[in-house]
């Protein structure tokens, strides 16, 4: 591999290694098809990174999962052959399908559950009932929050433009401490301190 292949493909490793979506090697094997000028064998790729086939097959196939990359047939050959994707927008949906909407909804299911808990249960005592409207308000408003940004990023992966005002309308001052939000604590004087 040459200096520059090996740059981008070293970069890209380590890209990959802290987006905690991909692996290192993972990263690696897409950096050298996405520089290749054609397709890829297994047994090339394994040559070229230096990695046992078993660990290229099993990286190579998660790719595929992400479809960061495909496999092609060559005519002619009995091998299969990989090439990168290079259809960012298509990647990027379903990275933000797959795996920042799914997040998202698993915090909106647990605000919503825990606000189902709530009104299921019947606390007794005012404390108890104080406690209890404290976190129903916390969990409306972490689910409004977090279901219009499951909507903003569904609408952006169909092409739409992303409108804040719904996450806008979601933001609410949430009381702390003192019963003054953060915004409400801010100095007035932006990057003036006194």
């Amino acid at each position: 591999m040459d200096r520059i292949t090996a740059l981008f493909v070293e970069g890209m490793g380590a890209a990959a290694a802290t987006s905690r979506i991909l692996t290192q090697l993972q990263g690696r094997i897409f950096g050298l098809l996405y520089v290749s000028p054609g397709p890829v064998t297994l047994d090339e790729l394994t040559d070229e990174l230096q990695q046992s086939k078993s660990n290229v097959s099993v990286s190579v196939r998660g790719l595929i999962d992400w479809q960061l990359v495909r496999r092609i047939r060559v005519p002619g050959s009995r091998k299969d052959h990989y090439e990168a994707a290079t259809d960012f927008w298509r990647v990027m949906q379903e990275i933000l399908e797959r795996r920042f909407r799914w997040n998202l909804r698993q915090v909106v299911a647990a605000a919503v559950e825990t606000e189902q808990a709530i009104v299921a249960s019947t606390p007794r005592g005012a404390d108890a009932t104080e406690r209890a409207a404290f976190i129903a308000q916390r969990m409306t408003i972490m689910s409004d929050f977090f279901t219009a940004v499951d909507v903003g990023l569904g609408g952006f992966s169909r092409g739409e433009a992303f409108a804040p005002q719904p996450l806008q309308k979601a933001v609410v001052k949430v009381p702390v401490e003192d019963g003054r939000s953060a915004t409400e604590r801010r100095p007035s004087g932006r990057g003036r301190r006194r």
